[in-house]
């Protein structure tokens, strides 16, 4: 397989079931039609170089992350695991908490944010709950850091919406810092804003032992706690 390889600092959990690797804000999770880079084939290849796997390598992402954010993404090895963690992410059983730069205050320190989104051309709008395409979402916030006029926030998903954490602070007037397009000021680093995937909890598929992956901040992160 050609092209670049997952370099091993990014590599956060690996069994013969599970993948998890640190992305680096600005690479797709995913190829498309018209980007072949992507973290997913990456990581093929160094399953690949790492694994002397013949042929073509099974591998499923979990969930996605957007191409401007970082952060912890969990890919399937087998058949059996991407069964059974598709069942644990339906029932809600897997923890996924972010980190988000913001550079206004929420509505209080700690509280949820509930809003309706409807995914309409590469963005999420806030729209009745009643409209067509609207689906409830909702996230759990606390602040756990300020300096200089920044606020670090750390978000725990109980939906999983397009843009949703993007889309939803920005409906209050607190958008992630980077996010030019839900109205954030602008910030070093090119295709980049301040939102990392962090923390993510779960039960291992086959080995049924608690598993909690963590992936440190990519360089140029604006916010040290």
């Amino acid at each position: 397989m050609k092209g670049k390889s997952v370099d091993e600092t990014e590599i956060l959990f690996a069994d013969n079931h599970l993948l998890g690797i640190n992305k680096p804000p600005g690479l797709l999770t995913q190829p498309t039609e018209l980007v072949a880079d992507s973290l997913e084939l990456r990581a093929k290849a160094w399953i690949k170089e790492t694994k002397d796997k013949p042929g073509e390598v099974f591998l499923h992402a979990l969930h996605r992350l957007d191409k401007a954010t970082s952060g912890v993404v969990l890919f399937a090895r087998t058949g059996k695991a991407l069964t059974r963690m598709n069942e644990e992410m339906r029932q809600k059983h897997i923890i996924k908490i972010y980190h988000a730069v913001i550079t206004e205050d929420l509505p209080a320190e700690q509280g949820t944010l509930m809003h309706h989104l409807r995914h309409s051309r590469m963005r999420s709008e806030v729209v009745s709950a009643g409209e067509p395409g609207a689906l409830a979402s909702l996230l759990a916030y606390r602040v756990v850091g300020r300096t200089g006029g920044l606020v670090l926030v750390e978000i725990v998903l109980d939906t999983g919406r397009y843009h949703q954490i993007r889309a939803q602070l920005a409906a209050c007037g607190c958008p992630v810092l980077g996010d030019i397009r839900y109205g954030g000021s602008a910030m070093s680093g090119g295709e980049t804003i301040a939102l990392h995937h962090c923390r993510m909890e779960f039960t291992h598929p086959t080995l049924k032992s608690h598993v909690r992956i963590e992936a440190p901040y990519p360089k140029g992160w604006p916010f040290s706690p």
